[in-house]
């Protein structure tokens, strides 16, 4: 394959592309320049919107794919091992984050004894197999669970094999999971149950794993509303760990309620879970002057690509808007995006903007982002998806 011309990242559109000998939908492919000198070595899919991955510039004609998978989840293990030192407090972690771990299109989750490899590329899941061998030389007693989203398959042009035995093959559609595959995690002393077949992404949001537990050293003796609550994450640690007084979560989705009815019973905590569309919720909450001492805002990705962009950033707004008009006088505000394509400085700017839209005063005093075990490559800055920005409302 040859660059018509050389990608400002590690990722090429289809108009940077000059020309391509030999290759075909999933392929792992040898780049070169438009001067035919060696660039490295890509996965290849000319009907994605991204045609190339570039995942490495070592020279094509010396490269061992084999050896480059190991030698990546070796990297990988090791960092989260003997760099962050996860396995002293959680038995859940990301073990590759994309670029960020030098293997695009692909995210993969530990959970126990159980990895979940999600998949956003057809040329990296081609590659599952030896994936697996490379974690399985890490963790021996590994069970492997495959999952991507219905949207990644239509783009790239797969299909996950149904009810493969140790498999969670999750396509988005009826009869595609394998039902009731659920186990459980621990994290800074808080337990949750994860679904690793019918839950969102690969189960569990182990990105936030360090803003809830600075939320929970802010959360005593407050009343606290979990917005987009999912299986209960920020509220069960500001009950457990944090001491608050009182927490609400709220959550559309009716399993992820269930199961955080189940997480809160795991922890010995009680919580008022609600399952409820967000924005008719705080509106009713506005209308009966109800406020919180604390309100966290963690919704779904709402910018998942330039055409939904201003939609989404409109929706940010609202979101923001409606629930600083619930924090009480003096309170904390959290709110969170996971949209990669919204800056910090962006999604900041939204804050303050729904801050005057909604006659308050917000006094930023942290932003954070994703876990450390999230690493972002640094010529991949949209790998930093993750925003949170922390308040004081007045």
């Amino acid at each position: 394959m040859k660059l018509a011309y050389a990608p400002a990242g590690p990722n090429a559109f289809r108009r940077m592309i000059g020309s391509v000998e030999g290759a075909s939908a999933g392929d792992i492919v040898a780049v070169y320049n438009k001067n035919g000198q060696p660039y490295g070595v890509g996965l290849y899919n000319p009907r994605s919107q991204i045609a190339l991955r570039i995942f490495t510039r070592e020279n094509p004609e010396a490269f061992d794919l084999e050896a480059f998978i190991k030698r990546q989840v070796a990297r990988a293990v090791e960092f989260r091992r003997k760099v962050l030192k996860l396995d002293a407090v959680t038995n859940a972690c990301r073990l590759v984050h994309d670029y960020g771990d030098g293997l695009p299109g692909l995210v993969v989750d530990r959970y126990g004894d159980n990895i979940v490899l999600e998949f956003y590329s057809f040329a990296m899941y081609r590659l599952a197999s030896s994936l697996e061998a490379a974690f399985r030389e890490h963790f021996p007693k590994a069970v492997f669970h495959h999952r991507a989203s219905s949207y990644t398959e239509a783009m790239e042009g797969f299909t996950l094999p149904v009810n493969q035995p140790g498999r969670a093959a999750v396509g988005g559609k009826p009869g595609s999971v394998l039902p009731g595959k659920k186990v459980r995690v621990t994290e800074n002393g808080v337990s949750f149950e994860v679904d690793l077949a019918g839950g969102h992404k690969t189960g569990f949001f182990c990105d936030q794993r360090g803003n809830r537990l600075y939320a929970s050293t802010l959360a005593q003796g407050r009343s606290v509303l979990d917005i987009c609550s999912y299986t209960g994450g920020f509220g069960i640690y500001a009950m457990k760990l944090g001491g608050a007084k009182d927490v609400t979560c709220v959550e559309l989705d009716a399993e992820a309620v269930e199961l955080s009815k189940r997480n809160a019973n795991i922890n010995g905590v009680r919580i008022d879970p609600v399952c409820s569309d967000a924005f008719p919720y705080m509106r009713q909450m506005f209308q009966n002057s109800r406020k919180y001492d604390m309100v966290i805002l963690d919704p779904y990705k709402l910018v998942a690509s330039r055409e939904d962009r201003e939609y989404g950033i409109f929706k940010y707004r609202d979101f923001n808007r409606l629930a600083l008009s619930l924090v009480a006088e003096g309170g904390i505000f959290v709110t969170c995006s996971c949209s990669g394509m919204v800056s910090m400085d962006e999604f900041s700017f939204i804050v303050r903007g729904a801050a005057a839209n909604a006659g308050r005063r917000a006094q930023i005093f942290k932003k954070s982002g994703a876990g450390a075990d999230h690493p972002v490559s640094s010529d991949y800055p949209e790998g930093e998806y993750l925003k949170a920005v922390w308040a004081r409302v007045y």
